[in-house]
């Protein structure tokens, strides 16, 4: 009897452990239900080039804690390879211009062509030796010879990435053997983004107790990536659609006859299209601002086939205004046009950013932050 008294005093003492550590997995899982319901599910959108990736790296610099050292030094085989894959574009693409007509100005010294040809062989190999001061020096002789430089100026027509000048100006500094990348050159290197990539953040600042957490999804944008975007489609409290507006005169790297600009109007037309963003907020980022100006004044924006109704008014600041607003009122009337009568009172801003621009891009995710705090309280009644 005391034995049997003795087990069922043991079963009752393990049943109340076991049961209280169930109800501490239930109080935690209530918990972490109610942190999740609290955290607003951004997704960035756009078509390969579009600068997204430049964004997401903004908003961990901004709002996390950065990039630590390990992670900073990570980058300089991704730097390397950026290097060495323009200049094999450009010396590949002098080569081929100098098939043409008026051909002459593409044709390289015969030095230069030595080293084009050793550093176009590098650039092809999937493992790049580390930049040292010796192919720093030969690739700043190739990027000066004038064939190269006109090459440069056709650029639109190759796939010359955008951090190519900035990278050229810099080989003496990043071919040092200490060399530690700097914020800046995370920011200007090139990773084409695979597979989803996610990051939580706050961007309220000192005022830590008053905004929302978000959790922000960066996507691949190149069109075989996007198969991986639909099962990130639910429960999104906004998009942010990136269109780099600089692009207008360029081709897909995935197909080089699509013209950028209207691969970026297309999806944006499909992405506005999706039955699970009847209720989604759409932020449209025009983003490469800073490229855009510098271009406009040179580049007809007509050149683009949705933009061949575009007349040029001006010159300077003004025209750069007015092609910048045509652009802008293009999007809002395909966003308009592509937005079914139930689904107009969705939130819509636009917004111009430069996502090198440390300063644009803190200032813009605030107004996001208000506008989608705004929204929150309207939708609990608070407004």
């Amino acid at each position: 009897m005391g034995l049997l008294c003795s087990k069922n005093r043991h079963c009752t003492e393990a049943d109340t452990e076991e049961n209280a550590q169930a109800a501490e997995i239930e109080r935690r899982i209530e918990q972490e239900t109610k942190a999740e319901k609290h955290i607003q599910k951004l997704l960035l959108l756009g078509a390969g080039e579009s600068g997204k990736s430049t964004i997401f790296k903004q908003i961990k610099l901004l709002f996390q804690t950065g990039f630590d050292e390990t992670e900073l030094k990570s980058y300089v085989s991704v730097i390397d390879a950026n290097i060495y894959q323009t200049i094999k574009i450009l010396y590949d693409g002098s080569k081929e211009f100098a098939q043409n007509a008026d051909s002459s100005k593409y044709i390289l010294s015969g030095e230069n062509k030595i080293i084009g040809e050793k550093l176009s062989e590098i650039g092809s190999k999937l493992d790049y030796p580390r930049l040292n001061r010796e192919l720093a020096e030969e690739i700043g002789n190739l990027w000066k010879d004038s064939a190269i430089q006109e090459t440069y100026a056709r650029g639109n027509e190759l796939q010359v990435p955008d951090c190519t000048n900035y990278f050229i100006e810099n080989l003496q500094r990043l071919s040092d053997a200490n060399y530690v990348p700097t914020k800046e050159d995370v920011l200007y290197a090139r990773v084409r983004t695979t597979g989803v990539v996610e990051i939580q953040f706050s961007p309220v600042g000192e005022n830590k107790k008053s905004g929302e957490v978000y959790r922000l999804f960066d996507v691949g944008g190149q069109r075989n990536e996007r198969r991986k975007w639909i099962h990130l489609f639910e429960g999104v409290t906004a998009v942010i659609f990136c269109a780099a507006i600089n692009e207008y005169d360029q081709t897909l790297f995935e197909d080089e006859q699509k013209n950028r600009m209207m691969e970026t109007k297309e999806l944006f037309d499909w992405v506005l299209k999706q039955p699970c963003f009847e209720k989604t907020s759409f932020m449209l980022f025009l983003n490469k601002f800073d490229i855009f100006e510098a271009k406009v004044l040179t580049v007809p924006l007509n050149v683009c086939e949705w933009f061949k109704g575009y007349q040029p008014v001006s010159t300077g600041k003004q025209e750069i205004e007015h092609a910048y607003e045509y652009i802008k009122k293009k999007f809002e009337e395909l966003y308009f046009q592509s937005t079914a009568p139930d689904r107009v009172d969705r939130v819509f801003k636009v917004y111009r950013t430069t996502a090198l621009d440390q300063k644009v891009v803190k200032k813009t995710f605030k107004l996001v932050d208000e506008t989608l705090r705004r929204r929150n309280l309207f939708e609990a009644g608070l407004l």
